[in-house]
């Protein structure tokens, strides 16, 4: 079942968080949807303009659709993420998403004001949300690089008057996490007091989590003991923190880095472990399984297991 993420989060407010995850290949689309088929959990499907660059708008959506066919009970949304207009309108037109993200969050209040809004108005009129973003988010994703010291959280006394002239969907607010497998140096973690005063302000207002990834150490840790070389100092979101998130209104968290971090892991592993192997299916099919793990353990922590009940799904 497609929906919109506006509908989607109507149902999940303070209750579930939905996890929103970036795919580029056609083993994560088989892993995400047969996980949330599994789980009967609702979830946001994501291209960033980095994986439309890679493999194509189209390429992505018929992927995405075919996974549709094959797993047909699931709730899902089709989301922009990270995109500028570019790719919002192609995306608009295209009539394959349900939700799209304008990130103008680097410009100034006033400018991101009118960039957003020029993008609901082209948005609503065929239905579709849009997702914004207040706050500057540290880290690295995809070809978007931005340094701690040009970060900045999301000002509370903004919020209001940002989602009265937008008429925005949800919100993206940058409250501690960041982007990418440089997480959290200094451990500060989500910035609750900031994150209840937004609620406080848009009480009933979905709200968005971007660098939602945990990052677990072990993962790393198998990584470089298959001949990788990651940091081993970055931290994630501790789930705890995610799932009281989750109830300051937190509707929507993203994930990227955890999946990267999974095939990276499960890639390195199976060609140490059978250097004799070169066919890209075998350690596929080992990706698919592992996906489908993570995936479930992601619905269970969330509160998302179950919840396709919510829009009709049994």
């Amino acid at each position: 079942m497609l929906l919109t993420t506006k509908e989607i989060f109507k149902k999940c407010y303070g209750k579930y968080g939905i996890p929103a995850v970036n795919v580029f290949y056609m083993e994560e689309v088989h892993g995400l949807f047969e996980a949330a088929q599994k789980a009967n959990a609702p979830f946001i499907v994501q291209t960033t303009p980095f994986a439309r660059d890679y493999a194509h708008p189209k390429m992505l959506i018929a992927m995405i659709e075919a996974a549709a066919k094959i797993y047909p009970k699931v709730v899902y949304a089709v989301h922009v993420d990270h995109g500028v207009e570019e790719h919002i309108y192609d995306a608009i037109d295209s009539g394959s998403y349900t939700s799209v993200m304008i990130d103008a969050s680097h410009d100034d209040f006033d400018t991101n004001v009118a960039r957003t809004k020029a993008v609901v108005d082209r948005a609503h009129a065929k239905g579709i949300s849009v997702e914004a973003e207040l706050g500057v988010l540290a880290g690295i994703e995809d070809d978007i690089v931005i340094e701690a010291g040009k970060s900045s959280y999301t000002n509370p006394k903004d919020v209001e008057r940002f989602v009265h002239a937008t008429d925005c969907d949800c919100l993206a607010i940058a409250v501690g996490t960041s982007h990418g497998a440089y997480k959290f140096k200094g451990k500060q973690g989500i910035q609750f007091h900031i994150l209840e005063e937004i609620q406080q302000r848009l009480p009933e207002f979905p709200l968005v989590l971007h660098g939602g990834s945990s990052v677990n150490p072990e993962e790393i840790r198998r990584i470089n003991n298959a001949g990788g070389a990651l940091k081993d100092d970055a931290q994630g979101v501790a789930m705890a923190e995610i799932q009281k998130a989750i109830s300051l209104g937190v509707c929507k968290i993203n994930i990227a880095t955890d999946t990267r971090l999974l095939w990276t892991r499960v890639v390195r592993e199976f060609f140490r472990d059978t250097p004799e192997q070169f066919a890209p299916t075998t350690p596929g099919k080992v990706l698919m399984e592992e996906y489908v793990k993570f995936m479930l353990n992601k619905f269970d922590d969330f509160g998302t297991t179950g919840k396709g009940i919510d829009f009709g799904i049994s």
